[in-house]
């Protein structure tokens, strides 16, 4: 059980440039899970400012999350230079409608310019195109020139070819992504990313990076004696990653941002074991069906998304995250673009991927046994 230490001072929470704007603190304040009632949100921002953090992350789909934002920013009297926010826009809109969503936002958070504005969810091309040719264009256009926004930048749930064009297109000057200690395919584009100067957030690394914040025995094992959630915001920290999101729904749960909020230099030589007691764990519990993440398997004639599925295969078997897992295939087929769209089933043993594969793996195989293993009603999403 990790012992609570007082709140660090502000001063102690590093800092990182985060593209054209102000440096942002280690760790980032997701709003979407403080959302019961105002007084939750205000007590959790109060915690985060205590702890050092100066960047709040919300968007108008996270319900009522900009009130109330919005509200605490007021009660706890915090100047706007005191506190960074970024905020969304769905993409899609008109150029009317983006432009009322924009004032919105800004009237109910009580602000007059967003620091950040991001592009909720870059997850297809038609997204892409609608940001940089659409009228998404001229909506981000006309927001800086209005002052109404600082600079502007995106989220994407999609592929890595989509994520890559993104960055290549030279318009947005931060990123949100999925990088996880236990997922790190998309760490080459963090780092791509961060070579243009662009800012990095990482997107949910504790709840989405495998609920690490309530691991499995097998889990914890391997990572001892640091806890999993210790070792992956580290690893995402010495990586170089400008912020990692922490969505708190009460103040004890800000406690990794206190302890922490300083440690922003290399792995040490115990975490470096850890890492390598983990790689080890994996090998040792998947043997020759480990899936590399390599992609050479793809594009599957089904449209089947065999890395992705073997994924969570190697998290439940490698780590024992059987419940991590089963929640996440929950959602294939359950979430539109924001998560993958077709599960094992579709599998339709055609054969084509075995010879791509570097490593020989029986693929049609172990995608069975994945639904097999995996299968369950799907849950509720948290929003949206």
């Amino acid at each position: 059980m990790l012992t609570m230490t007082p709140a660090i001072p502000e001063s102690a929470m590093a800092r990182r440039g985060f593209g054209n704007g102000p440096p942002v603190s280690l760790f980032t304040l997701g709003t979407m899970r403080a959302l019961e009632s105002p007084a939750q949100l205000e007590a959790v921002l109060a915690a985060a400012i205590a702890a050092g953090i100066n960047h709040v992350e919300t968007a108008p789909a996270y319900g009522p999350s900009q009130r109330y934002l919005g509200r605490a920013l007021r009660q706890l009297a915090i100047a706007p230079e005191a506190v960074l926010i970024t905020s969304k826009l769905l993409p899609g809109c008109t150029l009317q409608q983006g432009q009322e969503q924009l004032q919105r936002s800004l009237e109910q958070l009580g602000r007059s310019q967003l620091d950040n504005l991001a592009v909720h969810g870059i997850n297809t091309s038609e997204h892409l195109e609608w940001t940089l040719h659409g009228p998404g264009q001229a909506l981000l256009q006309w927001a800086q020139e209005e002052r109404l926004v600082g600079q502007v930048g995106f989220s994407s749930h999609g592929p890595n070819a989509l994520i890559e064009a993104a960055i290549d297109s030279g318009r947005f000057s931060f990123a949100s992504l999925h990088l996880h200690l236990l997922d790190p395919a998309r760490l080459p584009l963090a780092d791509q990313a961060l070579e243009r100067g662009m800012g990095v957030m990482a997107i949910s690394p504790a709840d989405k990076g495998g609920q690490l914040w309530d691991p499995p025995p097998l889990l914890q094992l391997a990572c001892h004696p640091l806890q999993p959630l210790e070792l992956a915001y580290r690893f995402l920290i010495a990586r170089g990653i400008s912020t990692l999101t922490l969505g708190a729904a009460s103040p004890d749960q800000l406690q990794w941002a206190q302890l922490l909020g300083g440690a922003d230099g290399p792995l040490t030589a115990s975490e470096q074991q850890a890492l390598e007691r983990l790689n080890q764990q994996r090998l040792d519990n998947l043997g020759d069906s480990l899936c590399g993440q390599c992609r050479a398997c793809l594009p599957c004639p089904s449209g089947v998304p065999i890395p992705e599925l073997l994924r969570l295969r190697n998290l439940a078997i490698g780590h024992g995250m059987e419940r991590h897992a089963r929640e996440r295939y929950a959602m294939v087929g359950q979430a539109g673009h924001w998560f993958e769209q077709i599960n094992a089933a579709a599998c339709q043993g055609c054969n084509q991927c075995l010879p791509r594969c570097p490593h020989q793996l029986p693929i049609p195989e172990l995608l069975a046994e994945t639904h097999q293993r995996l299968a369950s009603p799907p849950r509720r999403r948290l929003w949206g």
